[in-house]
């Protein structure tokens, strides 16, 4: 046997990751790709699997504390035969100068396919490393290390498309490229790429340096992921927004009664709670608002089921965590949920299961202010709900204009499969839920 030193595999642009959990200790026995310790990301948690056979000579970490890629994790007496290490990552160093043909072929797909995100590519993995269970995907599905990952989706390559030829199947950078050369003829025959993503001609760069001091500030890493979604969604959505104004004297008061109950509990009740009990009902009556374009562009998908993401806000910028299956819980189930889905998002907790598979999603920025805006689109959802603070105003009653709680709502929605006018009746749908708390029961 041999002794080799065990050490954390690429994860991606992951630093100083806290770990949660340490699966061996010293003196067991494992098998190449049993996980031996289980990080957590401000993005989701990822299992680091053994890269060989053996046993357990001396742990060189514990729970608690924080790893980077090259940190030891341990010292592995390995079986004869055994592989030294983790496989070489083949989408990083190696390249460090790629041919001019191939440089002309990666801008011309980076500029044709704008910048993709986990969830809606390689089957929402993203950077993800989740050792053995990634193995196990193999077999019918993605292989392919984090760097890889995140160069084919700033291809805007789908990996499900692709053939790898590495070890198990694994998908290599190279294997990228050829799809790439296969997909882009035009590129690989050394054709002009064209000025910009969709051909838009790109912002000019400005040394601002030249008017007063500057300085450059990293953007958020939750900022970094989210841009190119947002861009994507910009662009190949066609958006419209209708605004409308709801009546929720009633419904307000009958919140802050139950809030005052659930503060002895130790939670809290929203408006936010009622927004997504109310939205639900109007999607049951209005589907189309609850579909996804098929990829061939001639169909929906309906979907028969009520995921609701909501926007929350965090010091690291903005995340959407889920509330799945909203229309099977009350008002107090989704408000004990979406008080724990915030702490967890704040603490940079969130799991990725936990941004995933939302059918609807709405942003409220009634704690802030605002009088109405247009959210973006979350593709491939075809509409979201964007809600301002609420407001007393004078409305007439048919006698007389009494003070009135009235909440602005904007509905930007997908025209391709939301026009106008089913626009406009989602809305006085939802309007006339928000009115009387008693229809949200019907």
């Amino acid at each position: 046997m041999s002794t080799i030193e065990v050490k954390v595999p690429d994860i991606g642009d992951f630093t100083d990751v806290p770990i949660i959990s340490v699966m061996v200790k010293a003196g067991d026995t494992i098998a190449e790709e049993d996980p031996l310790i289980e990080l957590e990301s401000d993005k989701a948690t990822m299992e680091v699997p053994s890269p060989a056979a053996g046993t357990v000579k001396e742990m060189k970490v514990s729970e608690g504390d924080k790893v980077s890629q090259g940190s030891v994790i341990l010292l592995l007496e390995a079986e004869e035969g055994a592989g030294a290490g983790t496989e070489p990552d083949s989408g990083g160093s190696e390249r460090e100068a790629e041919p001019e043909a191939e440089k002309r072929l990666v801008d011309s797909a980076a500029e044709q396919r704008p910048g993709q995100t986990p969830e809606t590519r390689d089957g929402g993995g993203g950077s993800r490393y989740t050792g053995k269970r990634e193995t196990e995907a193999s077999k019918f599905g993605i292989y392919a290390s984090p760097s890889v990952r995140a160069f084919a989706r700033q291809m805007g390559v789908d990996l499900s498309q692709v053939q790898g030829t590495g070890r198990k199947g694994r998908i290599l950078r190279e294997d990228i490229v050829n799809h790439l050369k296969t997909s882009l003829p035009s590129a690989a025959a050394g054709a002009p790429a064209a000025a910009g993503g969709m051909a838009i001609p790109p912002i000019p760069p400005v040394d601002f340096s030249k008017f007063g001091p500057v300085e450059d500030v990293e953007m958020a890493r939750i900022k970094k992921l989210s841009g190119p979604a947002l861009h994507r969604s910009w662009l190949n959505v066609p958006h419209v927004t209708h605004h409308e104004e709801a009546d929720i004297t009633e419904i307000d008061r009958y919140r802050k009664e139950l809030d005052t109950a659930a503060k002895a509990e130790g939670y809290r009740v929203t408006l936010l709670s009622f927004l997504i009990k109310a939205s639900v009902s109007a999607l049951k009556q209005h589907w189309e608002l609850n579909s996804s374009i098929h990829p061939d562009g001639d169909k929906l998908i309906r979907k028969h089921f009520y995921n609701i993401g909501f926007a929350a806000d965090t010091p690291q910028g903005l995340v959407v965590p889920v509330i799945k299956n909203a229309d099977r819980k009350g008002i107090v189930e989704i408000s004990k949920e979406l008080g724990a889905l915030s702490a967890d998002a704040r603490a940079g907790k969130l799991k990725l299961e936990d941004m995933q598979g939302a059918t609807f999603t709405i942003s409220s920025l009634g704690g802030i202010g605002g009088t109405s805006f247009t959210p973006i689109v979350n593709a491939p959802e075809v509409a979201i709900l964007g809600v301002t603070r609420s407001k007393m105003a004078p409305v007439w009653n048919g006698t007389e204009f009494e003070p009135r709680n009235m909440l602005p709502l904007s509905l930007s929605y997908d025209h391709r499969a939301v026009d106008g006018a089913l626009a406009a009746r989602f809305c006085a749908t939802l309007r006339h839920l928000l009115g009387d708390v008693r229809r949200l029961l019907l």
